[in-house]
């Protein structure tokens, strides 16, 4: 499937990494790409990945052709231009479980109010091996504030390119699927109580699992 890019409608800072992100992967990581029309072209929407590797969120994101903001721990700010750099791409700052920081969600729905994508991973940190890990309750809370759909995404190879405990591995391919967006009536349960979140999370998760990749071209 052709993919678009629409760089000169980023912020300068945001498009010009998209791009960098896009060629990097073409030319390092060039997997399959499917499901691309399943990406919402207006309106606000959240993207659920799987997590194996710091890969994940620019190849993820250099697939999705409006800006979208990430999540990124805390400690990560520390003074000079990584600092300037997460705040000039718009990326969110957030504890490690990713759920329960109360500025990190007031700030998710500060960009959703602005038309804008946001993506977040369900398991909270990267998979020691690769699979696929319990989710973790904090996205299914964003999940029901935020009332949005989610797209959920799986991504393949990328705990092979660059795992927990591997050097980088340049050549390695690296897929994305994006499923049909799933509406808040489908992953939002409000009478399951005090369960509600982690419900939201488990079906999230469910679909994201769902995502099988597609079958190997054969050139």
């Amino acid at each position: 499937m052709n993919r678009i890019y629409n760089q000169a409608e980023m912020e300068p800072v945001y498009g010009f990494f998209h791009y960098l992100a896009v060629v990097i992967y073409d030319i390092f990581f060039r997997g399959e790409v499917s499901g691309l029309e399943n990406l919402p072209r207006e309106g606000s929407f959240l993207i659920a990945a799987n997590h194996s590797s710091f890969l994940d969120p620019p190849l993820i994101g250099c697939q999705v052709q409006r800006q979208i903001a990430y999540f990124a721990r805390k400690t990560l700010w520390k003074p000079g231009i990584a600092s300037w750099w997460l705040d000039t791409v718009g990326t969110i700052p957030v504890d490690r479980d990713g759920g329960q920081d109360v500025s990190a969600i007031k700030r998710v729905l500060r960009a959703l109010k602005q038309d804008k994508g946001v993506i977040l991973f369900p398991e909270g940190t990267r998979s020691p091996d690769g699979s696929l890990q319990a989710p973790k309750a904090g996205v299914g809370l964003i999940c029901c504030r935020a009332q949005v759909p989610v797209v959920p995404a799986r991504i393949f190879g990328s705990f092979e390119a660059y795992g927990k405990g591997r050097g980088l591995r340049l050549g390695t391919p690296v897929t994305v699927v994006f499923g049909p967006p799933i509406a808040p009536a489908v992953y939002d349960q409000p009478d399951a109580g005090k369960e509600r979140y982690q419900v939201a999370s488990d079906r999230i998760m469910a679909h994201i699992a769902a995502l099988q990749a597609p079958a190997e071209r054969v050139v």
